[in-house]
């Protein structure tokens, strides 16, 4: 063999010895595609995270009062529920994509009679009013932008700005204040160059919160002196109590630019699967812009549409009956939770949550024992942690939000247990 031959033959096996190497890794090493950084920063729900422990719960034969999530106990309204009944298509169609068009007729006439006069061009339905804050931010804020919150605030707010890629500024509010509108100076100076909106929920949730007239206009002219949009969630609007009247911010006179209004039919009509919201602004471009989201989506459902437009026929008496029953088991709960000593509660003004600050170290961990280890007479109770309601690190971490949406009895069980449980989850906390 020569010189020539050699070289080649060498490089034959060193080629086929790489190869032969190269085949042995790939087949040992095992690799993972990645999932995305937004991905690993979605906060859980602090409503549902601990459903699992309540399945198991159930599963030993316990009883669970849930007080965690706001599932409404009250009926659907009848002319709903007979609107799907008598559902008569061939071809269950795609809607507008901005919702179909005599939904929206009767919504903007809904809303002239609550006192906001809009018309049916400053409507868009959405599949919930989850979708309906997903296109505002959508619309108003870039990747990287700030939104200021007060807080506690509804948990999913977290959620919606991860995955917008906005960063939510919170400013606090607190429990000895009944969880009023922090000093606007408190928002001032956490505005900057990337603040493009401020965010409310009026009634609030989790707090029961209602703001006043006074407080609206003053963030009014707040995000009027900044150019900043105002985007308030009124979803529990119906929902106020002691004589107090809510105030939208589609009312505030020279705000039109500003406002959005985030609605849906969940609470009110007590219609949580339906899925069916709106986003509400006078501002033209928004809606303009809005509505390539919609379109993207192609549009909201179609049965649930339906359902949504025949229950703008309620009757007045059945919200006030609602109305009623829900100031009952507020005054209930309250009551009830006072009675346990060193826990601290505000009483809501509207909506149907409340914040009780309890006297334990750790909300989260109290509320997965409560479901893990505990029963009373084979009952317990389900309740959301509040530090999920925070996007401050350690705020809320022995506070709990309850929805008090169950009826007056069993409110009044589920608050026996809390008090039965406290003192046997410190006096274990003490031991270990």
């Amino acid at each position: 063999m020569n010189n020539a031959d050699l070289t080649i033959y060498t490089l034959f096996i060193c080629n086929k010895f790489r190869k032969k190497i190269a085949n042995l890794q790939f087949n040992n090493i095992k690799t993972m595609p990645k999932i995305s950084n937004k991905g690993k920063l979605m906060p859980e729900s602090p409503i549902r995270k601990l459903v699992p422990y309540s399945e198991i719960a159930k599963k030993k034969g316990h009883k669970v009062y849930h007080l965690n999530i706001g599932q409404p106990d009250i009926k659907t309204p009848e002319v709903a529920m007979e609107a799907v009944k008598n559902i008569d298509l061939t071809i269950l169609e795609y809607s507008h994509s901005a919702g179909n068009e005599s939904y929206r007729k009767k919504l903007a006439a809904y809303y002239t009679n609550q006192g906001i006069p809009v018309n049916i061009e400053d409507i868009i339905v959405t599949t919930g009013g989850s979708e309906a804050l997903m296109f505002a931010m959508g619309s108003t804020m870039d990747q990287g932008d700030e939104i200021i919150i007060p807080e506690p605030f509804y948990a999913n707010y977290n959620g919606f700005s991860t995955a917008s890629g906005v960063n939510v500024i919170p400013v606090i509010s607190t429990i000895d204040t009944g969880f009023a509108l922090p000093a606007i100076a408190d928002f001032e100076k956490l505005i900057s160059a990337k603040t493009k909106a401020i965010l409310i929920c009026n009634p609030g949730n989790p707090t029961g919160y209602l703001y006043s007239k006074e407080e609206i206009m003053q963030l009014a002219a707040l995000v009027k002196k900044h150019d900043l949009f105002l985007i308030s969630d009124e979803v529990y609007r119906e929902f106020t109590y002691d004589g107090d009247i809510h105030y939208s911010v589609m009312n505030v006179p020279g705000l039109e630019e500003h406002a959005i209004m985030i609605d849906s039919v969940s609470k009110r009509y007590s219609m949580c699967g339906a899925r069916i919201g709106c986003i509400v602004s006078k501002n033209k471009e928004l809606m303009t812009t809005a509505m390539k989201f919609a379109q993207a989506r192609l549009s909201p459902p179609t049965i649930e549409q339906i359902a949504s437009e025949a229950a703008l026929d309620t009757p007045q008496s059945y919200f006030d009956e609602v109305i009623s029953e829900y100031r009952e088991r507020r005054d209930t709960l309250v009551e009830e939770l006072n009675k346990i000593d060193g826990v601290i509660v505000s009483k809501p003004k509207g909506a149907f949550y409340c914040i009780a600050q309890l006297p334990i170290d750790n909300a989260d961990a109290f509320a997965q024992w409560l479901l893990e280890s505990y029963d009373l007479n084979g009952e317990t109770v389900m309740v959301a942690p509040a530090a999920g309601f925070y996007s401050t690190p350690g705020m809320g971490l022995n506070q709990v939000r309850i929805a008090y949406v169950l009826k007056k009895e069993d409110l009044i069980s589920a608050v026996r247990i809390l008090k039965a449980a406290i003192p046997v989850y410190n006096a274990m906390q003490v031991k270990a």
